[in-house]
């Protein structure tokens, strides 16, 4: 009788320990868990996202060459799921990707701009983007089109009255990436005045660490 209790006895301490070592988180478990809980929290914001943002300098296709970057702020707060991630005045930027004035290419003039990337929490973080596109016809054809995210569907902004040094100002309203807030045109080129807003489209999913 006494065997058998000591044996009861024996088991049901090895069953209570092979709980508790079970139980307890290795250093390397509790560590992930402190870092789960303490960590900061990322929330995606999809491929197809518009992003606008203001020019804060001047581009054009006489007055920007290929590679040449431009600074921005964004426009209009990113929000996922009515949370706003990006607020409205944090600094963006972005490059010209083709700049060609007017006679250098079958007599039109070519601007094509895409944003690089936007600050975040403090760090600027990079963005793939479609590009924004200008297009100006050659003589006697001083209208500018724009089209979205280089997809070759263009939304006609309209044509100069008079003649010497007109200006176009106020763009297409469009849905989606590719719509310009502002746009000049003289008689060759295409010049967007700082203070435009274009809007981008995200190529590629961006994390956001809240």
């Amino acid at each position: 009788m006494y065997r058998r209790s000591a044996i009861l006895a024996s088991l049901v301490a090895f069953l209570w320990m092979s709980v508790a070592c079970s139980s307890a988180p290795t250093g390397e478990s509790a560590q992930s868990l402190s870092s789960n809980l303490g960590g900061a929290k990322q929330v995606i914001v999809p491929a197809g996202t518009v992003v606008t943002v203001r020019l804060g300098n001047a581009v054009g296709s006489e007055l920007s060459a290929n590679g040449d970057k431009f600074r921005a702020t964004v426009a209009s707060p990113i929000e996922v799921d009515g949370t706003v991630l990006v607020p409205a005045g944090v600094e963006a930027a972005g490059r010209v990707v083709e700049a060609v004035a007017q006679g250098r290419f079958k007599g039109a003039a070519v601007l094509r701009l895409v944003l690089t990337s936007i600050t975040i929490n403090g760090n600027a973080q990079e963005v793939k983007t479609s590009s924004v596109n200008r297009y100006l016809k050659g003589k006697g054809k001083r209208t500018a089109t724009l089209i979205g995210g280089g997809a070759g569907a263009g939304a006609l902004i309209g044509g100069l009255a008079g003649g010497g040094k007109g200006a176009l100002i106020g763009a297409a309203a469009g849905a989606g990436a590719g719509t310009a807030g502002a746009a000049y045109t003289g008689n060759k080129e295409i010049v967007l005045p700082a203070e435009s807003t274009l809007s981008f489209k995200l190529t590629t999913s961006l994390t956001v660490n809240m």
